[in-house]
């Protein structure tokens, strides 16, 4: 039953805007919150500003959500960009609170011209000390720091919209998206079969196992009986990649560069029996469409609290170094110089975890 907070509503609020323009993990963690929100309160309509590619993740969305894709190189472009967008949101929605889950520039701009019209602004705390303490190559503060998720719900906290989770995944369940969603890629499930997705790629090196292990994972997983893969990842070298071991398995389809679209591959996602992933956006959409996840992880750490959606430690394939985390988002360059954070992960100890999952699965 979805709890009406409508009471905890301190300041009578109507219409909220939120802002959250990148990354595609970022994004995607902003769902349970802002899911929740929306249940939570039932009298309010929530507007999510965000890049038009990133509108589909938002699937099956509460009835006061509208989700509004920016044109931020074009008709949105710079300060006058940002007034105008405010100010269209104001016209068209009637805003009287902003929630930045972003805290850039650009969201900080969208937060002055709010207050310039009087709306109440509330702004997501990065914790940006904490994460230099806990990912700087001396000196360093190995603890925990509170989820992005945490965060965002704070940012709702502090415009008046305390919340609490109201929010089971996009389908509601496991194997509950329709399969008619994802007929372009391939049948329903048969019985008895299981799937598998394998997302190898991440944005930057430090969080990319490397491939060649990772072919030695697709290979020991494909031997399996009945089971079948779907390789996921961009265009280009990741695509070319992908499409050579799928040449070499045949138990593996390769969807990298399809250009399928989030709501597709999420539908897909939802009928997994489990999803490898690196710390990735893979692992961020996997886990808001309830599939089990298993993460790997070199550079960075959960410890920077961008764990999936319910996501524990028993998921994550991991090994103890030091210097981890070096980075939040693992963009800079290894103080060793050999990513042994990833090497030294055996292609078995991955491979076992998946096992595990399928088979806890099965239970």
């Amino acid at each position: 039953m979805v709890q009406n907070n409508t009471a905890n509503n301190a300041y009578g609020l109507k219409s909220v805007l939120i802002a959250r323009f990148s990354a595609i993990g970022d994004v995607a963690m902003t769902v349970p919150v802002i899911y929740s929100a929306c249940r939570c309160y039932p009298a309010v309509h929530f507007t999510m500003v965000t890049r038009p590619a990133m509108t589909a993740i938002f699937v099956n969305p509460p009835e006061n959500l509208s989700v509004v894709g920016v044109d931020l190189k074009e008709q949105y472009r710079g300060i006058a960009g940002m007034r105008r967008l405010v100010s269209d949101m104001v016209r068209e929605h009637h805003i009287d609170c902003f929630v930045d889950l972003h805290d850039v520039l650009r969201t900080r701009l969208m937060g002055i011209f709010c207050r310039l019209r009087r709306i109440r602004v509330a702004r997501i705390n990065k914790g940006r000390g904490s994460k230099r303490a806990l990912t700087r190559r001396n000196n360093k503060v190995m603890l925990p720091l509170i989820s992005q998720r945490a965060r965002y719900r704070e940012a709702f906290f502090h415009a008046g919209l305390p919340l609490t989770e109201h929010f089971e995944g996009l389908y509601g369940g496991r194997n509950a998206a329709d399969p008619a969603i994802f007929a372009g890629i391939t049948a329903p499930k048969p019985e008895g079969e299981q799937w598998i997705g394998i997302a190898p790629f991440a944005a930057h090196n430090g969080k990319v196992y490397p491939p060649e292990m990772m072919y030695d994972v697709v290979a020991r997983l494909a031997e399996r009986q009945s089971t079948r893969i779907f390789l996921l990842g961009g265009g280009g070298n990741e695509q070319q990649i992908l499409e050579a071991w799928a040449a070499r398995i045949p138990q593996a389809t390769c969807l990298a560069g399809k250009r399928n679209g989030f709501a597709v591959e999420l539908a897909l996602f939802n009928h997994l029996d489990v999803m490898l992933t690196m710390d990735s956006a893979n692992m961020h959409l996997a886990s808001i469409a309830s599939t089990p996840t298993v993460s790997v992880w070199g550079a960075t750490h959960s410890y920077c609290g961008f764990k999936g959606w319910r996501q524990s430690d028993d998921d994550m394939v991991q090994v103890p170094m030091t210097c981890r985390p070096c980075s939040v988002f693992g963009n800079k360059p290894c103080h060793r110089g050999d990513y042994l954070c990833l090497t030294a992960i055996k292609p078995e100890a991955i491979v076992d975890k998946v096992e595990q999952k399928l088979q806890h699965k099965s239970l």
